[in-house]
Parts: C-alpha cells; sequence; structure tokens
C-alpha cells in the first residue's frame, strides 16, 4: 500500500467512524475536556439531543427553563426553573461565583431575553452560543449568502419592547427580530459568542410537521402534488445541529456560521424520491409549476413545506453557502436515516394526532389542485 493509498484508507475509516456515530451504531467519544454547560432551553426540539450528546461527551449538564415538560436523561442533570418571558431568571442567580463554561441559548427569538441572560450571567460564562437562524439575511435572492451577507433590520420604535406575543400577531418580525437579538448577544457577551444559523430543522420529534408533512403523505401512496422538482431545499436534522453544537463549545469556536445541509445541492424532486424510497409505498409524484401554485394561492412553505421558489426574493435561499460551517467539522446523517426515524416516531403518535398534520395541505385541497392541473395540462 504506497501513500496515497494510506490517506485514502484513513480518511475512509474516519468518514465511516462519523457515519456510525451519526447512524447512532456507537456512543461517541469523551471530550477531551469535560465542561460546565449551561443550555437556556433543553426540553423542545433540539434541546434533548444536545443534553444526551454532551452526557455521552462527559460534560455537566445545567438546564434552565420553565419546567413544563420535565424529562428523563441518561445521567446526572441539574435542573433550574424561571420565566424569561417574565423576567424570572433568579434560578440563575444562585450562590455568589456560581460559573459555567458555556451556555447555549435555543428559544430565543426575542431580544430581551437576551439581554436579560446577559446581565444575570455577565462574568459567569466564558462562552456564548446563541441559535438562529438563516432567516436573519435581508436579501435571500442571490445564491451563496455567507456569514458575511448583511442582514435585517428592526424597523419598529423599539426592538426591546418586542414580546413573543407580538411576534406571533406578526410573523414578518422573525427574520428582524433574531438578527436584533444576535447584535445584542454580541453586546452582552462581547468577543465570546458564536452565533449559530440553522435551516429549516428536521427529524423526529418535529412539532411543527414542516418536514414530516412529506413522509406521512407519501407513506400514504397515491398521487402526490409536488412543487417544481429542480428547486433546491435545505435542512438539517436536529441530531446533526444538536451534536455539531456541543462540538462547537468543545472548539471554543467563535463568530458565525450557518448551519445547513446536506453538503450537497438537494433538489426538491430528489428530496421526496429519496422519501419514497424509505417509504416503499409506490406514491406516484406530479410535480407542478411555481406559476401554477401561484395562481391557485397555494403558498411556499406554508402550504407546501420545505418548498420555496428558486427565483424572486426566494432564489437564494436554499443555495445557502456552509462554507465555513463543514470546515469547522458540521456533519450530516443520510436524507433515508432522517426519514425512517422521523416515520417511526410520526407513526408512534396517537390516532388524532396523525390525522392532524400541522403543516401541508388537506387531501381535499391536494385533489382538487390535482384536477385543477390535470385540466390544464
Amino acid at each position: 500500500m504506497n501513500r496515497r493509498d494510506s490517506i485514502k484508507l484513513a480518511a475512509a475509516t474516519g468518514a465511516s467512524a462519523l457515519a456510525a456515530q451519526a447512524l447512532g451504531q456507537q456512543p461517541p467519544p469523551p471530550a477531551s475536556k469535560p465542561l460546565r454547560i449551561l443550555i437556556l432551553g433543553g426540553t423542545g426540539f433540539t434541546g434533548p439531543h444536545q443534553v444526551r450528546y454532551a452526557l455521552a461527551r462527559g460534560h455537566k449538564l445545567t438546564l434552565f427553563n420553565r419546567g413544563r415538560r420535565p424529562k428523563e436523561w441518561p445521567g446526572e442533570v441539574e435542573e433550574l426553573t424561571g420565566d424569561r418571558d417574565k423576567g424570572d431568571l433568579k434560578a440563575l442567580e444562585g450562590r455568589e461565583g456560581r460559573e459555567w463554561d458555556v451556555c447555549i441559548d435555543n428559544p430565543t427569538s426575542v431580544p430581551f431575553w437576551v439581554r436579560d441572560a446577559g446581565k444575570v450571567l455577565a462574568g459567569k460564562v466564558k462562552h456564548y452560543v446563541f441559535i438562529s437562524t438563516v432567516s436573519v439575511y435581508a436579501d435571500t435572492s442571490k445564491p451563496g449568502m455567507d456569514e458575511s451577507t448583511p442582514l435585517h433590520k428592526y424597523e419598529g420604535a423599539d426592538a426591546m419592547a418586542e414580546t413573543n406575543e407580538s411576534l406571533r400577531a406578526d410573523m414578518g418580525l422573525y427574520g428582524p427580530l433574531k438578527a436584533e437579538s444576535e447584535r445584542e448577544a454580541e453586546k452582552q457577551f462581547p468577543r465570546i459568542t458564536t452565533i449559530i444559523r440553522p435551516t429549516l430543522i428536521v427529524g423526529p420529534g418535529d412539532e411543527t410537521d414542516r418536514f414530516t408533512y412529506w413522509p406521512a403523505r407519501i407513506q400514504k401512496g397515491g398521487e402526490v402534488l409536488a412543487p417544481p422538482a429542480e428547486d433546491p431545499v435545505q435542512i438539517i436534522d436536529a441530531r446533526d445541529l444538536a451534536e455539531w453544537t456541543i462540538r462547537m463549545t468543545e472548539q471554543r469556536a467563535f463568530g458565525a456560521f450557518n448551519a445547513c445541509g446536506p453538503d450537497y445541492e438537494l433538489g426538491m424532486g430528489a428530496m421526496l424520491h429519496g422519501i419514497r424510497a424509505v417509504t416503499t409505498a409506490g406514491a406516484k409524484f406530479t410535480f407542478v409549476t411555481a406559476d401554477f401554485l401561484k395562481e391557485q394561492k397555494v403558498a411556499p412553505w406554508a402550504h407546501l413545506p420545505v418548498w420555496l421558489p428558486a427565483q424572486g426574493d426566494t432564489a437564494g435561499f436554499a443555495r445557502t453557502s456552509i462554507v465555513k460551517a463543514l470546515a469547522a467539522g458540521l456533519t450530516f446523517r443520510p436524507l433515508a436515516t432522517t426519514t425512517s426515524d422521523t416515520l417511526t416516531w410520526f407513526n408512534a403518535q396517537p390516532e388524532e394526532r396523525r390525522t392532524k398534520l400541522r403543516a401541508g395541505i388537506s387531501p381535499e385541497r391536494e385533489a382538487a389542485l390535482l384536477k385543477a392541473w390535470h385540466a390544464k395540462t
């Protein structure tokens, strides 16, 4: 075996080890240095994966949340209770001298949450990780957005006066308020902040059904209405995001990073065919045009989840650059694994939950749209 073959074998072995770890075939190796990690949230969608992975790596965990969704953990976890929406962070004040190596802020969408956390945690954390979103970018019309692309600017009177209630009343504020939250993070935790900007987070446990709609629909079989096959999509499994976030804390990697997947351009058609290969239900796809969907008042992302038109203002949204994140060690599970695990989770839910998807179109609406498309073509 020559040197070139040795290098190829080493690379293949390393890739196989990462793949096996991602598939849950082996536990992750322990971290070189145990960290004291404070997770704000921790019991939602991504947080539990962070907790389990961090415990497996040998870290010490403290969670701060409202205590409304208790979990059983495979190790010792300190749990503190409070409500950031009401300004109740007393449990974080604790005894004098209490410190953590890193704080991961998962649920924040409004700037005053970051401001209040900064006041309480000043001098108590050495690294602050803020989970943001690619929706912070002001212009998504051009492919190749990287971490230097300009962000939204909040146009209201006072960003600190915005609450989760006012955000829910106007979801158009989501990107601008996340961007303002990023700026507040840099202000409260200067030079020790990591900003992670994921795309659509998917996988088992996703209560939004924005990705789950497709596996659930495709496993039923029959004719499936689908948006243009060539339009690109970007998603990331919650477990890949969670585990990479923990590894970023171990690296003390500061700065902003886009967290989108996979590490190649994935078209809508390829994603749907990949899902069908797992379900083996024999679904037949009817790909229609973006113009037809617009005429029929079918909203991208909402009515047909994951998809945004690869033209106009959203032409670049699903072509966000992840060069920097890949260099920092971001890895991905296969689409087949995400699909299979999502279906296993979803099929185990109560029937009432499975029959009332929280995203996508109804069977009746889909049938009407397919009829209209065939009549036109």
